[in-house]
């Protein structure tokens, strides 16, 4: 008889797309190696266009920060199918074409394959959405998938945290984003309540 697995076991699915902010990927692996979280590592390829304008980090270095890597296009990985058990995924950063996939369920990579099978397990999927502005069209897509249970959380900076640097910003919306898996990242400053008398 297999023995049952326990939820702290189950690895947390990563997938990076080509969207601005590749930083908030990065820094997500960061986080789990930090957590003791198990991460699975999908990139798409545009990612990798992005990781060199937007960083001085290599392909190695990034993937030397996951568990375990799939390739994008390696659509029979254990990723893509729901009887492997996963806390769910996150895609930091989620471009708009990776959220219109998913949206339809036409999904032509290992990357929108693995949020497909989120779905349908109800797992949780939280897609930190880069683009803006918005025209009908996104908000038609996000408002599918949030119907279709996916969690939509753009990386907005928290300001009321008083950020010094940039660094500060992207922890903070990983963090949040960890929350959301129940997995309480230190870095992240937490609201306490107003200070002093309300007007």
């Amino acid at each position: 008889m297999n023995s049952a697995v326990s939820r702290d076991d189950r690895p947390l699915i990563v997938g990076i797309s080509g969207a601005s902010g590749v930083i908030y990927g990065v820094r997500m692996l960061d986080a789990l190696r930090e957590l003791g979280v198990l991460s699975h590592l999908v990139v798409s390829r545009a990612a990798l266009l992005t990781l060199s304008q937007e960083t001085d980090l290599s392909p190695q270095d990034l993937t030397d920060r996951a568990d375990v890597v799939h390739k994008v296009a390696d659509v029979g990985a254990s990723i893509a199918s729901g009887s492997f058990r996963t806390r769910g995924m996150v895609i930091a950063p989620c471009s708009i074409r990776s959220a219109g996939e998913i949206a339809t369920g036409i999904t032509s990579t290992l990357l929108t394959r693995a949020a497909d099978v989120t779905l349908k397990e109800r797992r949780r999927l939280v897609l930190m959405v880069r683009e803006t502005p918005l025209h009908l069209g996104h908000l038609r897509t996000l408002t599918a998938l949030s119907e279709m249970g996916a969690i939509i959380a753009p990386p907005l900076p928290a300001l009321y945290a008083r950020p010094d640097s940039l660094d500060q910003v992207i922890d903070q919306s990983v963090g949040r984003v960890l929350d959301l898996f129940d997995l309480d990242w230190s870095p992240v400053t937490r609201w306490s309540g107003l200070s002093g008398p309300a007007s």
